[in-house]
């Protein structure tokens, strides 16, 4: 019996072994402990076997295993973590940030990587760091934040471009802007009618996070369109978990950074009159000392003039002061935002939704911008192998725009009027021409119209299908569908519709860009210690470009706008253009024992714009990383917490061109009434794509167990075959050729550091800093070509062999003769001797555009549930060449009104002054020269926030889940030695990439203030 017993037993202890060692199916998810979100590629290991998975995308995991096996967890950049599987068949983990090394997660092209695990140069920026920043686009936001990236807005016009380098210019006729890609999808982010920046369509508080990538190793997987580094921008997406709601409110006000001082009608007067004068004293006229000379005399002439430009006041008396410059400027200007958004799911379905409404009042009169945008993002697991989803993105942008810089119905062109000319006559009347000195452009404040309306649809769907736990495959399809229109109209008395009774132009644009990413990944751990991953795919985009315009005159009544009132179509046009890319591309990431890293990428990118003989071309980078304080002789070092080293090299493409510049040609022609072809462009079967190899060594370190982090690199860009328009024989029946000739460089570094200055119970003190230097080199141009001068004698930006691109190239000036008041310049590029004649004067290369060094400085603060943070944004080296000096200046045929340095002009013999005599009707010293070029550089608060988190007792009393209120300043400080308006400028009119660091007349930035409000519930 007992023998029976005892057999019974032991078969039911084998029995329970057996059952207890049988493997089973254990799933569940990885997050980050610091931001709640999904941890992709960490690796899963049954402790003591090589047996593992890897984590997808939304941080799950599926392994077999035993109950009495134990669950490794590890990933770069967090702490390992071990679970015993007992019951259990799920276990969710969550993980902590390894302080000796950087887990951040970082989204690359068609993926994701751990900051630990990355070896080429991506800087990040969240979107919560520039949440509810009182700017109409998010190009303007990252100023100043990203090392290595240059921002600037032209000007303080609303809804215009901005301009941003990612190391450099690359081109000088191509393109120069960086590629934009939102969720996978390229979009449009140029070619709009006028200058409105397509960019500004997209409400940026939907955004989750930025990356741009700079090196050859980051960006190369985007093939021949990323030598001036990407942009990838991810939308938020919803979590699991209860539904969480937020509506914010933003309200305030702005006003110029700078206003000019200008001459008030007292010195207007007595600066005319002195200039008028002048000239009579040089041909032998007194007409003060000796009233006979009156009569015919420049300063008869000056005071018939003053006669007219007083109007119905008296300017003897000075019976009218006006200050026109407060005129051009808007005292109403004022920022409105609303946005309400709401976020969370379940196991199986995860959403974003969120609706905005953005409304700017420009510092500029008749400038305004608003913005109504929806949103909708969804995920949703329709098993445990397949997941769809969708990113919806819609918007309507309505911008009231202002003329380019160079035009006279630009308001702050207004600054040139007479301030002894009223406003107005005595009917009550705007004074115009020939009271006013030029046109009175507020009458388009009242007979006008110039609004540009926008509809945008940014929008793609996506399906992922997981083979195994290593493979996976995804689709992506995206559309961008803008379209856009701007109605013109100018009544009976504006200075367009003064001659034609009214005319009316309008303008309507359809770009339909869509886009399929159709791509493997493949990620697995061999032996423990080898990490690799895969991803392999397709590309294919079309953009479609319809354009028509119409245009009219004669109008009934100013109150009729529409073309449909007009009596007279005068002229339209409509064109149709398209280009098409279809690309494949490859990247392998491998991981060695937690500390050695590789990664080769490759893309062929296909073509519609290049010729037949160069449809393809192939871009390869390669770049190894080594985590130094893994190994055994740093790995319990706390002073140096993190020393990882990195390099890279590869090669990228410039594709930014017009769509058709390798075909030949034909255009409309009529003789006789009778239609016909001619040849308009010579074909290029050989044009190829600009080609840009870039080196980068970098370091990555960490500081007393990471208090101090940071970044410095090295880098070196040489771009190849640029796309130039060249000279050939007037044989051929052309002028020019695009061709692939030249040669640029672009060298430098950067440097990023962090620091958790001060960490308190109740206070907290957080820093970073970064800043760039960028040396950029015209290296070759075509054969025998040295130089491109500038192609107008009123500007001075060209390009020469061995300088950087846009140099300032004139004469250099050299001050005024004592003697007698002449403007000098030098007569040799060793500055040893002058002349007053401006046609005699030596050209030589005089300033440079281009800053030699920017950056930035941000400090966040939180002292109990107070916060505050702070950003300086810095630009040295670059000079500012002022278009509009020499009509500011007292010589000339023009009666501008000039700003108060001209005071300081010389009047008697012996006076030392920059300034010379003023002389009417001869340009004494207003050409294009050094005279006009300044110092550019600047210091800037950019922004300053400081807010207030209400304590949790009192929100529970409210139902709510957060509230906090905040005050945001934009532009408050500005130091600069620059006397224009503002430094961060550029003339809109002169938008290219040669023709940089021109003011005219081009508006300041705004100095804005708000107050916020965030409750969520």
């Amino acid at each position: 019996m007992t023998k029976n017993l005892l057999s019974a037993f032991l078969c039911f202890f084998l029995m329970g072994s057996i059952a207890n060692a049988q493997s089973k199916t254990v799933t569940g998810t990885v997050i980050s402990i610091e931001d709640n979100l999904p941890l992709p590629g960490v690796n899963v290991i049954i402790k003591g076997t090589t047996s593992g998975a890897v984590t997808d995308l939304d941080g799950n995991y599926s392994i077999q295993a035993a109950s009495n096996q134990t669950l490794v967890f590890s990933f770069v950049g967090f702490e390992s973590q071990e679970a015993l599987i007992g019951n259990r068949s799920v276990i969710n983990i969550n993980m902590q940030i390894d302080a000796k090394t950087l887990g951040e997660v970082v989204v690359t092209g068609f993926g994701s990587i751990t900051k630990g695990d990355l070896t080429g140069n991506i800087v990040s920026i969240k979107g919560a760091e520039i949440a509810n920043i009182p700017v109409p686009n998010f190009q303007e936001a990252l100023q100043g934040r990203l090392a290595g990236v240059f921002v600037e807005s032209s000007s303080g016009k609303l809804g215009e471009g901005v301009k941003i380098r990612v190391r450099g210019t690359t081109s000088i006729s191509g393109g120069n802007e960086p590629l934009y890609i939102i969720d996978g999808l390229p979009v449009t982010s140029g070619g709009a009618i006028g200058l409105f920046n397509p960019l500004a369509d997209i409400n940026f508080n939907d955004i989750e996070s930025f990356e741009v990538l700079k090196d050859a190793s980051a960006a190369a997987i985007y093939g021949a369109r990323a030598a001036n580094g990407v942009v990838l921008i991810t939308t938020k997406s919803g979590a699991k978990g209860k539904t969480k709601f937020n509506v914010g409110i933003q309200r305030g006000v702005s006003s110029p950074t700078r206003k000019r001082e200008f001459l008030n009608a007292s010195e207007f007067v007595e600066l005319i009159r002195e200039a008028g004068y002048n000239n009579d004293l040089r041909n032998g006229l007194d007409p003060i000392n000796n009233p006979g000379d009156f009569e015919d005399s420049d300063l008869e002439f000056v005071e018939s003039r003053l006669n007219r430009y007083s109007g119905w006041s008296d300017w003897r008396t000075l019976e009218t002061d006006t200050d026109w410059q407060e005129q051009a400027f808007n005292p109403d200007a004022g920022v409105t935002n609303v946005n309400f958004s709401a976020s969370g799911g379940d196991d199986k379905t995860k959403f974003y939704f969120s609706t905005a409404y953005d409304k700017q009042d420009g510092i500029m009169i008749r400038n305004d911008f608003e913005r109504i945008s929806l949103r909708l993002n969804l995920d949703h697991q329709v098993n445990e192998r397949f997941t769809l989803g969708a990113n919806l993105g819609i918007s309507r942008t309505r911008n009231n725009r202002l003329a380019d810089d160079n035009q006279f119905n630009n308001p702050i062109q207004l600054v040139a009027l007479a301030p002894i000319t009223p406003i107005r006559d005595l009917d009550g009347q705007l004074y115009d021409r020939p009271t006013a000195t030029y046109y009175n452009n507020l009458i388009d404040s009242e007979n006008a119209q110039w609004l540009n309306t926008s509809f945008r649809n940014i929008s793609n769907i996506y399906g992922e299908y997981k083979f195994t736990d290593k493979l996976r495959f995804r689709s992506e399809f995206g559309v961008d569908v803008m379209n856009q229109n701007e109605e013109q109209f100018f009544g009976s008395r504006t200075n367009l519709g003064l001659s034609t009774n009214g005319f009316a132009r309008s303008r309507w644009l359809r770009i339909f860009n869509y886009n399929t990413n159709n791509y493997f990944t493949y990620t697995n751990t061999f032996a423990e210690k080898h990490n690799l991953e895969v991803v392999a795919g397709m590309q294919f985009q079309k953009s479609e470009d319809n354009f028509t315009r119409v245009e009219g005159q004669e109008f009934p009544l100013d109150e009729l706008r529409t073309l449909a009132s007009a009596a007279e179509i005068t002229g339209g046009t409509s064109t149709f253009t398209n280009f098409t890319f279809l690309s494949y591309f490859a990247r392998a990431n491998y991981r060695f024992a937690g500390k050695y890293l590789a990664t080769i990428s490759g893309r062929i990118d296909g073509s519609s714009r290049f010729g037949d003989n160069n449809k393809y071309g192939f871009f390869p980078a390669a770049s190894v990383g080594w985590i130094v304080s893994e190994e055994s002789f740093l790995k319990d070092n706390d002073a140096l917490s993190l020393l990882k080293l990195r390099a890279s090299y590869g090669l990228t493409g410039n594709a930014e061109i017009g769509n058709f510049d390798h075909l030949g040609l034909y255009g409309p022609v009529s003789y006789a009434l009778l239609p016909g072809l001619r040849p308009t462009q010579i074909p290029n079967p050989n044009l190829n794509w600009e080609k840009t190899a870039q080196f980068n060594v970098g370091i990555e370190f960490g500081l007393f167990r990471d208090r101090i982090t940071g970044e410095i690199d090295y880098y070196n860009k040489d771009t190849r075959d640029l796309l130039l328009n060249v000279p050939v024989p007037a044989t051929s029946g052309f002028e020019i050729q695009r061709q692939n000739i030249g040669r640029m460089q672009n060298y430098g570094f950067e440097l990023i550091l962090n620091g958790a200055i001060l960490s308190k119970q109740n206070f907290s003190w957080n820093a970073s800093f970064n800043m760039a230097r960028n040396v950029n080199t015209v290296k070759e141009l075509a054969p025998g070509q040295v130089s491109i001068p500038p192609s107008d004698s009123r500007y001075l930006n060209g390009i020469f062999i061995d300088q950087p691109i846009g140099v300032f190239y004139g004469p250099k000036y050299a001050g005024v003769d004592p003697a007698n008041g002449d403007a000098l310049y030098y007569l040799n590029e060793e500055l040893t001797e002058t002349t007053n004649e401006y046609n005699d004067a030596a050209r030589m290369v005089v300033g440079d555009p281009n800053p030699r060094f920017i950056g930035g400085i941000t400090n966040n603060f939180t002292f109990g549930d107070f916060d505050a943070s702070f950003l300086f944004q810095g630009v040295f080296g670059n000079d500012i060449f002022d278009g509009g000096g020499g009509f500011f200046a007292a010589n000339g045929d023009w009666f501008d009104n000039s700003t108060r340095d001209q005071l300081a002009r010389w009047q008697n013999p012996g006076d030392i002054t920059m300034i010379p005599q003023a002389r009417l009707g001869e340009c004494n010293g207003c050409n294009a020269s050094s005279r006009y070029l300044s110092d550019g550089s600047y210091v800037r608060l950019r922004t300053l926030t400081i807010g207030y988190t209400l304590p949790s007792y009192l929100i529970s009393k409210m139902k709510i889940s957060t509230a906090r209120f905040y005050f945001t300043g934009q532009n408050l400080l500005t130091f600069t030695k620059y006397a224009g308006w503002d430094p961060e400028v550029n003339a809109d009119y002169l938008a290219s990439n040669v023709f940089q660091g021109n003011d005219f007349y081009s508006a300041p930035q705004a100095k804005i203030f708000t107050l916020g409000l965030n409750v969520g519930f």
